[in-house]
């Protein structure tokens, strides 16, 4: 491990906070006053969890498509906090420190300098990431694989309307089969580790009127955090809550913006079947047209109405019931 020094050390008596760059090959590591490029591999995540556990108040990585994942879950299993953020809250802060160079031991100084501001914020817990559930990222992965293999099929279903010859379409047709195959398999696979490790979520969502098996999956998947947070903290993960615009006198329109799109995509295909077969919401929709909402914010409304709906009952442990149709959105 080659150490070199910088500026940024931390007051007498704290922890220092680390910040890591994280590439295909290599890690990057700054806190204190000490700067590291370890290899991005089991040997290389041994090396620096042995150096920082114990010694470190809080790790910062930005999630980068999954190059990340080795050393977040060393660091986790040896006890050390780690705070996976989105490269765009990292790559702003940097903006707001006028850090227009790009580097890979400057933007680990940079992630080192961002975990310092959120080791003091008074929310800091919600910026720590839960320790990664080996079974979860296991539906994570069939859930994206199956994904992948939905948006094939479509692609090739398209090219299949345009093929120009006998070859082209009994080539098309083969690889349709192999794909029908594939995605069979990954349900099938999907199927099991639902009944194997989430019987009781999957149960509990399943009570609702609306929500299918997509949905159910999604949530599961790619929102852990369903029934442990509040309803506001929950809308705005899922990309859900209005974001305020205002300045001065000016009060703006109020948007919806950012979140996780997936989980955004199932809950609207959710509610619109929600708006049918569920009484209350297709109830909370006529009200909200009725009032004279656009019909693109009732929907968001009744979204939002949905989520709340099943963290409520995801916190409760309580199936569906009509009490639930009472929650509040705002």
């Amino acid at each position: 491990m080659n150490i070199h020094s910088q500026g940024g050390a931390t007051q007498p008596g704290e922890l220092p906070n680390v910040g890591i760059d994280v590439s295909k090959q290599h890690l990057d590591v700054c806190w204190d006053v000490q700067s590291a490029r370890i290899s991005n591999d089991r040997q290389g995540w041994e090396e620096l969890t042995a150096k920082l556990k114990g010694q470190v108040g809080l790790v910062v990585v930005e999630a980068t498509g999954g190059y990340e994942r080795g050393i977040v879950v060393a660091l986790q299993t040896a006890g050390v906090t780690v705070a996976r953020v989105n490269p765009r809250q990292s790559h702003d802060f940097a903006k707001a420190l006028g850090v227009l160079a790009k580097t890979d031991r400057l933007d680990a100084r940079t992630l080192r300098d961002f975990a310092d501001v959120l080791a003091r914020h008074p929310e800091r817990e919600r910026y720590i990431t839960a320790v990664i559930d080996e079974r979860r990222e296991l539906l994570v992965g069939l859930t994206n694989r199956r994904r992948q293999l939905l948006d094939m099929r479509v692609a090739e279903t398209n090219r299949l309307e345009h093929a120009g010859t006998s070859v082209a379409v009994k080539s098309i047709k083969s690889v349709l089969r192999l794909l029908d195959r594939q995605i069979k398999q990954i349900d099938d696979d999907i199927d099991r580790t639902l009944e194997q490790h989430f019987k009781p979520q999957k149960k509990l969502l399943d009570s609702v009127k609306g929500v299918g098996a997509v949905t159910t999956l999604t949530l599961l998947a790619a929102l852990p955090e369903l029934g442990k947070l509040g309803r506001k903290p929950i809308a705005k993960l899922a990309g859900l809550a209005p974001l305020a615009n205002d300045s001065g006198g000016r009060r703006g329109q109020r948007r919806i913006w950012g979140g996780r799109a997936q989980v955004r995509s199932a809950l609207y295909m959710a509610t619109l079947s929600a708006m049918r077969y569920n009484p209350p919401i297709a109830e909370f929709y006529q009200r909200l047209l009725a009032a004279g909402k656009p019909k693109k914010v009732a929907m968001v409304a009744c979204m939002r109405k949905l989520l709340t709906v099943l963290n409520a009952i995801m916190r409760d442990g309580t199936t569906w019931n009509a009490a639930h149709s009472l929650v509040q959105v705002h």
